[in-house]
């Protein structure tokens, strides 16, 4: 295993491209919002697109990187789970059309529960049917919502919109994230 660290280079590329994924991620969150209803549809898939691609630069320039100083191919590929990669040209596939039928509280065919992957994705989309019924309290999910909401009223130097869309309790903490972000500004002589 070779111990050296990563390039000074690369990591500042990394981080800015996880900056702008974490960007994305937030304005995905956003656009969920109710006061996003003319355009939720096509935001929350360009930006969740947007993530994704914006993620998979990251994994494919620590790839090449990995391939260029000399990373056997096979455990290149084993540690980018190429097994695991989704295409999205293809559109949405069987199991996640179950994914929504649980979401939406539809039945699912005989033909298309028998498969195990429709099935579990049908019926963890009924749990979260389910979980949506009741408040929004799962601490980890607030915090991180709260916490790309703070970061981004910072950036964008506009905390009080937070109070404009989001529930109270993640505007909240969004607001105490956003706090706790901001610069102090240097005293002057």
């Amino acid at each position: 295993m070779n111990d050296t660290q990563m390039p000074e280079p690369l990591r500042r590329a990394i981080h800015h491209l996880v900056s702008e994924g974490v960007q994305h991620c937030q304005e995905v969150l956003r656009y969920t919002e109710p006061d996003q209803a003319h355009t939720w549809k096509r935001m929350t898939l360009y930006r969740a697109t947007d993530a994704a691609d914006t993620m998979n630069m990251v994994a494919m320039l620590i790839a090449a990187y990995c391939q260029r100083t000399g990373m056997d191919a096979d455990t290149l590929q084993s540690y980018l789970q190429v097994g695991q990669q989704e295409i999205r040209a293809a559109g949405p596939q069987e199991d996640d059309r179950a994914h929504v039928a649980g979401l939406m509280g539809e039945a699912l065919s005989y033909e298309a529960m028998r498969a195990p992957a429709n099935r579990m994705r049908y019926h963890r989309g009924q749990r979260q049917a389910e979980q949506a019924q009741r408040p929004e309290d799962d601490p980890q999910a607030l915090f991180t919502a709260a916490c790309l909401h703070g970061l981004m009223a910072v950036l964008c130097d506009d905390v009080d919109a937070l109070d404009g869309y989001l529930p109270p309790q993640v505007a909240q903490l969004a607001r105490r994230v956003a706090e706790a972000l901001k610069v102090p500004e240097l005293a002057t002589a």
